[in-house]
């Protein structure tokens, strides 16, 4: 059974450059990246969660000053 999905033209692109050979499906690309999310390690996956939430606060540091102190700059 198939079904339809609507999908910006920007994640259509994205998904696009995405794809191994121009005849690869869309199915392939999304079956690939769902497998890869499944695939991830629990711990890197908490990591990647605590960073989302500290993004999320604002608890972020601007990469020119961040640059600039391991240069010693500041």
């Amino acid at each position: 059974m198939y079904t339809t999905i609507k999908l910006s033209r920007e994640v259509k692109e994205i998904l696009d450059s995405m794809k191994i050979s121009r005849s690869e499906s869309y199915e392939d690309v999304i079956l690939d990246l769902i497998e890869d999310h499944l695939e991830l390690n629990p711990e890197f996956r908490r990591s990647l969660e605590q960073a989302e939430k500290e993004i999320v606060e604002g608890r972020t540091v601007e990469l020119a000053k961040l640059l600039a102190e391991l240069e010693g700059n500041e």
